[in-house]
């Protein structure tokens, strides 16, 4: 097997979920496998108290090309129900996008490669599975979005605050702003675009699906009075 799984323990017997857990994950494995090669990856799994996605009971970072780490917390009412709803599964494979794009092209450094990062992890998530947009990916309505898109300069700087664009923290931004607004403008590239195939998939350019999201006026186009 390609990947690798991790029990880090530590912080609590992982027992009652490793076969879940394993099941799950190679449930992702599975289905990405039909549309490209899984690239190799090691998987850290470990309970996390309070510091997972609160409304699925779990949570993902993608550490570069081929690491990421899956948390659960067993104290969160949520986690049971979203295990059998396959939000792990979907975790697994949004977090394999982002190492696969690693591989590829990089995360990113600005916000605008960020957006492009996260919503085609979103995206590829609905691809494998035919799934609707997480919580997430549909936090907001379309007038709250429109009243938050960043400018050419913002989403050009590599300083801005991911936490405040990805996150639901200080409040200084609707929550999952960024996860929203990243899944709207793939989409739209997405709408305009052959299917893609797998390298397009993992290694398009940021700025191929920015420039569509400028014409379509999801984001402003500075090339228009």
């Amino acid at each position: 097997m390609d990947w690798r799984l991790h029990w880090l323990e530590a912080e609590g017997d992982l027992t009652p979920w490793r076969d879940v857990i394993l099941a799950e994950v190679e449930a992702a494995r599975t289905v990405i496998a039909h549309l490209m090669p899984p690239c190799k990856l090691d998987i850290l799994i470990r309970r996390r108290p309070g510091q997972v996605i609160p409304v699925i009971g779990m949570g993902g970072t993608a550490w570069g090309k081929y690491l990421f780490d899956l948390s659960i917390d067993p104290g969160n009412p949520n986690l049971e129900p979203s295990l059998k709803d396959g939000a792990l599964r979907r975790l697994v494979a949004h977090e394999a996008h982002h190492c696969m794009r690693n591989v590829a092209v990089g995360y990113g450094e600005t916000l605008g490669e960020a957006l492009v990062s996260e919503g085609l992890a979103g995206r590829f998530v609905e691809q494998l599975f035919g799934t609707a947009p997480e919580p997430w990916e549909n936090a907001m309505a379309e007038a709250t979005l429109r009243a938050h898109l960043p400018d050419e300069a913002l989403l050009a700087s590599s300083a801005y605050n991911h936490a405040d664009w990805f996150y639901c923290r200080n409040g200084r931004l609707p929550c999952w702003l960024g996860y929203t607004l990243g899944y709207r403008i793939v989409g739209d590239w997405l709408a305009t675009a052959p299917a893609p195939d797998a390298a397009t998939w993992a290694g398009v350019p940021a700025e191929a699906v920015l420039a569509v999201a400028r014409e379509t006026g999801m984001l402003a186009n500075p090339g228009r009075a």
